[in-house]
């Protein structure tokens, strides 16, 4: 910034500043960086006030219009609506019905950052588009089955890492099975 007293001559009109007394023009200002750029809370900025799918570390699905968030990317969502999908256990390719889909509306919803595995903006013009292949149902039933299944496929993980473990194959869930 130059230092100009009230006794020094006015610029020429149309010539820059720096030309008038001199000087070499200022450098250029550095460009501002793409929203790409940053691997960090601040790329929220751009999905402030828009509505977002995120999908969090213990499996929920949660769609919400992002409020507000912090340098750790904990995040607030307004009219925030849990999803829980439960496909059916004998569900072909050729099955026009895969499973069932259910809603629960949560209002303002408070997530930590360290609990977000992924999100993205929703396209509006298919947000109300209901899920190919499922059809919505109660919420409580599609809990339940939802529950069932994953006890299922816990059940058998279980009788998997232990057929290995007679294999030699040590697994990081081992010391569950042997005690």
């Amino acid at each position: 910034m130059e230092n100009l007293t009230i006794h020094d001559p006015s610029p020429q009109q149309g010539a820059p500043m720096s030309q008038t007394l001199g000087r070499a023009p200022p450098p250029q200002q550095p460009q501002q960086l793409p929203p790409q750029m940053f691997t960090t809370a601040a790329q929220l900025l751009d999905l402030t006030d828009k509505k977002l799918l995120i999908c969090l570390r213990d499996g929920r699905k949660l769609t919400g219009i992002l409020r507000s968030w912090d340098q750790f990317a904990n995040i607030v969502l307004q009219s925030t609506i849990e999803r829980i999908y439960a496909p059916l256990p004998d569900a072909t390719e050729a099955s026009p019905v895969k499973g069932y889909y259910a809603d629960k509306s949560h209002g303002i919803f408070l997530v930590r950052g360290e609990n977000v595995l992924l999100l993205g903006e929703i396209d509006l013009d298919k947000d109300d588009d209901t899920p190919a292949g499922y059809e919505m149902a109660d919420f409580k039933a599609v809990e339940h089955m939802a529950k069932e299944k994953k006890a299922a496929d816990k059940s058998r993980e279980k009788n998997k890492l232990k057929k290995l473990s007679t294999l030699g194959f040590e697994g990081e869930n081992l010391g569950e099975i042997l005690l």
